[in-house]
């Protein structure tokens, strides 16, 4: 493949020109102390920055900007810093769900107007890894992808702590009354020590990992703990290879193929994935242009088992444990048979390459696949007349008995009438009770809130009883476990089957089949269906209102419709005049 020129740079476009616009462009760079040997014949190349005040994930991406800066001038690039909304899980209300699509708005946009030759996006946070990569692979110029990294093992009394998971654990038990207030303060100062996402597989780990299948990290490199000096290396090659990719003209397009998804689904099954990879996996596929669904989900559960022994799937070990015990590349060795190791990375070559040597060093973290330890993919995807365009389980991480499973429906139409309910005493409910939220799914939470593990009702826990059915159009954190059925689609906002569930209602639910229905006759659910009548509006004006008009379903990957790579033909370059 022919290499690019300095004159066919795009930023040529912005400084080459002898005419009044270039002159502008020019003498503003140098308005800020930057000389023509910046910048003169060289590879402009953007570093799009999710650090923020107040995003923890992302708290050292600060110092580590300045690692891919090092970098990209070590190659002979021009490193510019933009920052984009940095999404802070743990803070944005009422979802950094809703605000996905903003941030990958804003990056497609960020790249097209600016004299942008190559970019490396700095994400990890739950939602800045799909965001980032969609508004990439739509702006279409060379990209890596730079993970956060997971934070350190939370440490409690001796105990191994592992973000979101042991909140919720510890929390039922604080509800129990079986951990003090002295234990609990103890517990908040001990879960998250570090800089870094969250350390066990949740969204931020899985999407990470998603990202490096793809072939759009680094390879290998989203398993880097974020305060390993391993991750300060990291960052400053990707400086380096990005400007490399400018010069070979390597774009999205050219690594995140149809087999490359198909590949990120397998991993991702492999890891114990969370739930929240389906609707942007599904989101990133659509903006490259390849038709990725529920089915291909399910599909590569059927074959493919979790071997990675990591929360919440797993019982006993974290993400700095996966890392030690090979990382990701040990455990794509391990499933290699299931995947097309022909596909190529931002570094040039092939998987098949870059496995070469990667071994294991811990089986217990990392199994073969003779010694997973569940038999088949962390996810399923059950259908029948409650789903009938789909919804998703983590068999993995719930009780087994709860797998088949028929029980009476207890409804609650809003999250706020389910905590108003949920600590009473006197709250008529069984563990043979199946728990339905509804109006939480893309337009009526909005924006599709983690609210999906639906508390086990006090009364319960003090019983003993930690898991029961829980279904819900909502999502759930990835660090969730227990026997919760997400992403009901369509939603019951929209009038999909869910807002037609009546407490009592026997509910049936068979993972192995594959299904779920709601066990009330046609007639009647015909009858019901007639008698709804549309919510009002949640938002009058501004993003809101957008949202609201263009968000896609769950099954669709919740991305806007104007968006998708099917909706028109390409956006050109902008006119410099």
């Amino acid at each position: 493949m022919a290499r690019k020129t300095p004159e066919s740079l795009r930023s040529a476009r912005w400084f080459a020109p002898d005419d009044l616009r270039g002159f502008g462009h020019r003498s503003r760079l140098m308005q800020m102390g930057y000389a023509k040997e910046d910048w003169a014949g060289k590879p402009l190349v953007a570093i799009v920055n999710t650090w923020s005040g107040i995003n923890p994930c992302h708290a050292h991406f600060r110092e580590r900007a300045e690692d891919v800066k090092r970098g990209v001038l070590q190659a002979g690039g021009f490193p510019v810093e933009l920052p984009a909304l940095s999404l802070a899980e743990t803070f944005v209300k009422p979802t950094t769900m809703l605000y996905r699509n903003m941030l990958a708005m804003e990056v497609e946009e960020l790249i097209r107007s600016h004299p942008v030759d190559g970019v490396v996006l700095m994400g990890g946070c739950d939602k800045t890894t799909p965001g980032l990569l969609m508004g990439a692979t739509s702006a279409g110029v060379p990209a890596v992808f730079v993970p956060a990294g997971p934070m350190l093992r939370g440490n409690w009394n001796g105990k191994v702590l592992g973000s979101g998971s042991d909140a919720w654990k510890f929390w039922d038990e604080r509800r129990a009354g079986n951990i003090s207030e002295a234990e609990w303060m103890a517990i908040e100062g001990g879960i998250a020590r570090s800089h870094g996402h969250c350390m066990t597989m949740g969204t931020a780990s899985t999407m990470t990992a998603i990202a490096d299948v793809l072939g759009m990290t680094l390879p290998g490199t989203s398993s880097i703990p974020a305060d390993d000096v391993n991750h300060m290396r990291m960052c400053a090659s990707a400086g380096r290879r990005i400007v490399e990719m400018v010069w070979e003209d390597l774009k999205p397009a050219d690594v995140m193929t149809g087999a490359a998804f198909r590949n990120a689904i397998r991993v991702a099954m492999a890891m114990g994935c969370s739930t929240n990879a389906v609707i942007h996996v599904i989101a990133m596929a659509r903006r490259a242009g390849h038709a990725i669904g529920l089915d291909d989900f399910d599909a590569a559960s059927r074959i493919v088992p979790v071997i990675a022994n990591v929360r919440p799937s797993g019982e006993t070990y974290l993400m700095e444990d996966f890392y030690y015990a090979g990382g990701l590349k040990a455990l794509m060795k391990a499933i290699a048979p299931l995947l097309d190791l022909s596909q190529r990375t931002v570094s040039g070559r092939s998987w098949e390459e870059e496995l070469e040597g990667a071994r294991v060093h811990n089986a217990d973290v990392i199994r073969s696949i003779e010694t997973a330890i569940y038999p088949e993919g962390a996810l399923a995807v059950l259908k029948g007349n409650l789903a009938p365009r789909g919804c998703v389980i983590k068999p993995s991480a719930c009780a087994p008995h709860l797998r088949k499973h028929a029980g009476p429906a207890i409804v609650f139409d809003d999250y706020a009438a389910m905590k108003a309910m949920i600590d009473r005493d006197e709250f008529e409910v069984t563990p043979e009770h199946v728990l339905v939220l509804r109006n939480a799914g893309p337009q009526g939470g909005p924006g599709m809130p983690e609210w999906g593990m639906l508390p086990i009702p006090r009364k319960l826990v003090k019983q003993g009883v930690r898991d029961m059915l829980r279904i819900s159009d909502a999502r759930m954190s990835g660090t969730s476990y227990g026997a919760c059925i997400l992403h009901v689609a369509p939603e019951s906002y929209v009038g999909g089957p869910l807002a037609l569930v009546r407490t009592g209602d026997i509910i049936a639910v068979d993972v192995a089949a594959r299904s779920i229905s709601l066990e009330v006759d046609e007639a009647e659910l015909h009858r019901r269906k007639s008698a709804l009548k549309p919510p009002p509006p949640r938002y009058e004006r501004g993003y809101g209102w957008m949202f609201a008009r263009h968000i896609g379903q769950a099954d669709e990957g919740c991305d806007f419709d104007f968006l998708r790579s099917d909706f028109g033909g390409p956006t050109g370059e902008p006119a410099i005049y």
